[in-house]
């Protein structure tokens, strides 16, 4: 009798020792995470609620916000047809950037390879504007675009060619996003290349020399070893350059401020127009949660998409 009570007071001390053990390391973890959490609630999670309650109001920015319009701001963003052609133009740099930039920037990546004489120069070069602010991308393109010949180096060499002349660039409606994109590209081209040389390089070589020796030829080995192998970063890659690509302003804004007649308008602008020009800072709150909603129902679908993949292509 004596040795069962004694047994079980051990058992009890135990159990009393390990929830003690639990309750500190649980201690520790909150306080680890505590200042993180403290700046995500104050910086992230307060401004979206202040958003969603300033959206709900016709507030100019001054004063407390008393006129009360429920969603009418969201009504007209979704009626108003300068909006629309934002959303558009969101869609088409995404477009874009998913069948030029990042197929060229892994085909780049592929050829470069892992044994090119010279990697380093030509990773350094690539990867040089991503190194550059907007700011400063902005500016230099807008010299190369001038429509001056005797200023924008472009227009100066389209005049040297026969039977053509210099171009508006910036002012053209029908050239404004070729332009804008071919910035984006330039800008953001060498940061995709070089992740996906840095998947290339881990892959390893003893999987691609299997290959060899079973007979595959570089067509094969492309299609059933690099690629599969390189699915994460691709993922990767495609996730930064959608999201990037909805809430991209500083480019557009410094060369064009989504022009010529909102031909280059895009939400973001077109949120800084009403919000910080125009001071329709409640009408601003509502289409910066519209942008948001769209890059969060896009950042689920990719988790969701992401998660159900098999787990050689994690």
């Amino acid at each position: 009798m004596q040795t069962t009570l004694a047994g079980q007071s051990a058992l009890g001390a135990q159990q009393r020792a390990r929830f003690q053990r639990r309750a500190a390391d649980n201690l520790t973890i909150v306080l680890f995470l505590a200042p993180a959490l403290v700046v995500f609630l104050v910086f992230v999670i307060y401004p979206i609620l202040q958003s969603v309650y300033y959206s709900l109001f016709n507030w100019k920015g001054f004063g407390p916000a008393v006129d009360f319009i429920g969603l009418d701001n969201y009504v007209r963003i979704l009626s108003d047809a300068i909006f629309i052609k934002a959303v558009g133009n969101g869609l088409l740099i995404v477009l874009l950037s998913l069948t030029i930039q990042l197929p060229l920037s892994l085909l780049l990546a592929l050829m470069v390879g892992r044994d090119l004489p010279g990697r380093v120069v030509f990773r350094t070069i690539f990867f040089l504007p991503y190194v550059f602010s907007e700011v400063i991308v902005a500016l230099i393109w807008l010299s190369l675009y001038n429509p001056d010949p005797e200023r924008g180096f472009i227009n100066a060499l389209l005049v040297l060619i026969p039977g053509l002349k210099a171009q508006a660039f910036l002012g053209d409606t029908s050239l404004v996003m070729a332009c804008i994109f071919v910035v984006l590209t330039w800008k953001y081209f060498g940061l995709h290349m070089l992740l996906y040389m840095a998947g290339v390089q881990n892959i390893p070589t003893e999987v691609e020399e299997a290959a060899r020796i079973d007979g595959a030829n570089r067509r094969q080995m492309l299609t059933f070893i690099t690629i599969p192998l390189l699915s994460g970063t691709i993922r990767t890659s495609v996730y930064l350059s959608v999201v990037g690509s909805l809430q991209q302003f500083i480019l557009v804004w410094i060369m064009t401020k989504g022009g010529p007649v909102n031909a280059s308008e895009v939400m973001a602008t077109y949120m800084y127009r009403f919000g910080f020009i125009r001071f329709w800072l409640g009408y601003g709150c509502a289409v910066a949660l519209v942008m948001f909603l769209m890059c969060l129902i896009f950042s689920l679908i990719y988790q969701y998409l992401a998660a159900r993949r098999p787990d050689y292509l994690a």
